[in-house]
C-alpha cells in the first residue's frame, strides 16, 4: 500500500519578505505535514515585526499545489462513523471547542474525531493569515486543484503563470465538496453564481478565465511569477503592519457580516489605529507638512507618489517602528 507522501516547506529568508516553496513530494500534494508546518510558519511571521510578507510557490515545476493528499482525506473519513448533517454539525462544533482549548487535543487526536480537528486547525491557520499584518502572496507557478486552490484563495494576492495550467475545485467529481474553504473564499472572490457553477461542474479555470473572473490578480509568464509576486509583496509589505492587519480583518471578517455588524468591526479597527503611536505620529506629520507648505500633502503629486512607494506619507517624524 502506498504511504502518504511526506511534504515540507522550504523557507528562503530574504529579510522582510520570505519565499516559501511548498514541497509536496513527487505529486506536489498538500498533506498533514504541510498543514502542521504552515501553522508554525504563520505563527512565526505574525509575531515577527521584521517579516512583512510571505510568497508561497510550488516546488513542483508545473504545479503550485496539486491538491490534498487524498489518502489523508479518505483514511480520516473512514475512521469515523457515517453521520448525517446534524451529526456532522455536532462533530464540527466539538472540534472547534477542542481546538480553542487545546486541553483535550492530545486525547482527541487518538480518536475518530482527529480528522475534524485537523480540518479545524487548517481553517484556523487560513483565518490567521486573513487577520495577520503580514501580506501573503500565492505565486502560482503552475496548476492548483482542490486544497491547492483553497490555499491560494486564502492568500491576499494571487499571481498565476500563463500557459497550459489550471486552478479550481474538482471535489464534486470525487463525491465530496471543497472542505478547505473553497465554497466560501471562491464565492467571495468571484460571486455566488460563478462559484456555484464552477464547484458543481468541477471544471477548473484556465489562467485567462481565472483572471477575467477575479480568481487571480495577475497572469504573467511562468519564469516571472515568483519575481512579480515578490515585487507585490515588497510593495504592500512596506505599509504599516498594524494597519495592514486592521484593514484585512475589516475586509475579510467585517465584509461578510451584515452592514451594521461590518461597520462595528471597521470602527473597532479604526480606533485601534487612530489611537496608536504610529497613527498619531503620521497624522501629526501630515498636519505639520500642511502648515509648512500651505497645501495638503496628498494633493501634491510627488508626495503622493513617494507615499505609495514607501508605504507612508513622508514627514519629519520617525516611522521606523511601522
Amino acid at each position: 500500500m502506498r504511504q502518504p507522501e511526506k511534504g515540507h516547506l522550504r523557507i528562503e529568508d530574504n529579510g522582510a519578505v520570505l519565499t516559501v516553496r511548498v514541497d509536496g513530494g513527487p505529486h506536489g500534494v498538500f498533506g498533514l505535514d504541510i498543514a502542521d508546518q504552515l501553522e508554525k510558519l504563520v505563527d512565526r511571521v505574525d509575531r515577527d515585526p521584521g517579516v512583512r510578507a510571505v510568497v508561497f510557490t510550488g516546488a513542483h515545476p508545473e504545479r503550485f499545489v496539486s491538491h490534498a493528499e487524498v489518502r489523508w482525506l479518505q483514511e480520516e473519513g473512514a475512521a469515523s462513523p457515517t453521520v448525517g448533517r446534524r451529526g456532522a454539525a455536532a462533530v464540527v462544533r466539538t472540534a472547534k471547542h477542542v481546538d480553542r482549548s487545546r486541553v483535550l487535543e492530545p486525547v482527541m487526536r487518538r480518536t475518530p474525531m482527529r480528522g475534524a480537528l485537523q480540518l479545524e486547525r487548517l481553517h484556523t491557520t487560513f483565518l490567521r493569515m486573513n487577520g495577520s499584518g503580514v501580506i501573503f502572496v500565492a505565486a502560482l507557478n503552475g496548476s492548483a486543484l482542490g486544497l491547492g486552490a483553497e490555499f491560494a484563495w486564502a492568500c491576499d494576492l494571487r499571481v498565476m503563470a500563463d500557459g497550459d495550467f489550471f486552478i479550481g475545485q474538482p471535489e464534486i467529481l470525487l463525491g465530496i465538496i471543497p472542505g478547505g474553504g473553497g465554497t466560501q473564499r471562491l464565492t467571495r472572490l468571484i460571486g455566488t453564481h460563478r462559484s456555484l457553477v464552477a464547484i458543481l461542474e468541477g471544471k477548473p479555470f484556465t489562467p485567462a478565465e481565472a483572471l477575467a473572473n477575479g480568481a487571480v490578480d495577475e497572469v504573467v509568464p511562468q519564469d516571472e511569477v515568483v519575481a512579480r509576486a515578490v515585487e507585490l509583496a515588497e510593495h504592500l509589505g512596506a505599509r504599516s503592519k498594524g494597519s495592514v492587519a486592521a484593514a484585512k480583518r475589516s475586509v475579510y471578517f467585517g465584509g461578510s457580516m451584515s452592514l451594521a455588524d461590518g461597520l462595528h468591526v471597521e470602527r473597532t479597527e479604526f480606533f485601534t489605529r487612530v489611537l496608536s503611536k504610529e497613527g498619531q505620529e503620521l497624522m501629526l506629520d501630515y498636519m505639520e507638512t500642511t502648515d509648512a507648505t500651505g497645501e495638503l500633502p496628498l494633493y501634491t503629486p510627488d508626495t503622493y507618489a513617494q507615499a505609495l512607494a514607501s508605504g507612508a506619507v513622508p514627514g519629519r517624524r520617525s516611522t521606523s517602528r511601522r
